[in-house]
């Protein structure tokens, strides 16, 4: 009997220490459900997170991309003391609900700002937490600048471009050699830039000029994430690491430029999906990418909980 209740205080003893924080999970609209994670103790700050670009889940992930990046911050955070909203990108969400292909190719990017937006709206009518921090990855970063403008206390932009798509893309071609296709691009994008499709963009670019995500790029390139983080007056913190290989530093410098009150940390090492990586090899750095186990880099929520608290 003894032995018993041993086992039984051992048992209960563990289920006290794993229950650091308490998940929770929550439909806030039609196209937004996450999970909220707070820490057992009393807290009056929360953080939401949005996740980056393509089908990206709550917890950072995509179907052949599992790396749990979103999930491990979440739960850094929560784990000391901060509250955590992600949530699955709008795509993920309606698909789950029957959405048709045709529905889904409606979506626009001003669409993730309206899904953030509703986020901390939820939280900011229910009043539990005094302080609401907005923390964009990658994609998620502009689309968090846009969302910051009202409720929010705070701006936390990580691996978050600093020129507008349209340049990214122009230089990404580029650095291929293909000057004509450079050109082409260009071309494109004007015309875009004047509301219209391009229905005779170069064949070579169809990847990026599909018919069916013009109208998507087209709503995205109207914003130039230096001008948008210049117009808050929040604190925020800018956060890249030295091994991202799809973001560089230089973005986040021009970030930081664009908002003089804005603080700019980078870390050794880390890349695009958070992990810690000492190699400089692109094949070893994108293994981490498909590492569900593998943990953040730790600097990456030192500096975000110095930051919030």
């Amino acid at each position: 009997m003894k032995s018993l209740l041993l086992i039984l205080v051992v048992l209960l003893s563990s289920v006290s220490l794993a229950q650091d924080t308490i998940a929770q999970d929550l439909i806030i609209s039609d196209y937004v459900e996450g999970t909220l994670l707070t820490p057992n103790s009393k807290t009056n700050t929360l953080a939401i997170i949005i996740p980056g670009s393509g089908p990206t889940d709550r917890n950072g992930n995509q179907n052949f991309m599992k790396n749990n990046s979103l999930k491990f911050l979440s739960q850094d955070l929560s784990n000391n003391g901060i509250a955590t909203f992600r949530y699955d990108k709008r795509a993920l969400t309606m698909l789950k609900k029957g959405a048709s292909e045709k529905q889904i190719k409606k979506v626009r990017f001003d669409d993730f700002v309206a899904d953030a937006q509703k986020a901390v709206s939820y939280f900011k009518n229910r009043k539990r937490y005094d302080k609401i921090y907005i923390i964009g990855h990658s994609q998620g970063s502009l689309v968090g600048m846009l969302a910051a403008t009202e409720n929010v206390d705070g701006f936390i932009s990580i691996a978050g471009p600093g020129k507008p798509f349209d340049q990214i893309i122009i230089e990404q071609i580029g650095m291929m050699g293909a000057n004509d296709l450079v050109e082409s691009a260009k071309k494109t994008f004007e015309i875009m830039k004047t509301g219209k499709v391009d229905k005779n963009f170069n064949p070579g670019l169809a990847n990026i000029f599909n018919l069916d995500v013009q109208p998507f790029i087209m709503n995205w390139i109207s914003y130039s994430p230096t001008e948008e983080l210049a117009k808050l007056t929040i604190p925020t913190l800018i956060i890249n690491g030295t091994n991202d290989i799809q973001v560089s530093t230089t973005e986040a410098e021009l970030l930081k430029k664009a908002n003089d009150n804005s603080k700019l940390v980078i870390i050794k090492n880390m890349n695009h999906v958070l992990k810690t990586v000492v190699s400089k090899d692109t094949q070893e750095n994108t293994k981490t990418y498909n590492m569900p186990l593998l943990k953040n880099s730790h600097e990456l929520a030192e500096n975000i909980i110095a930051f919030i608290k």
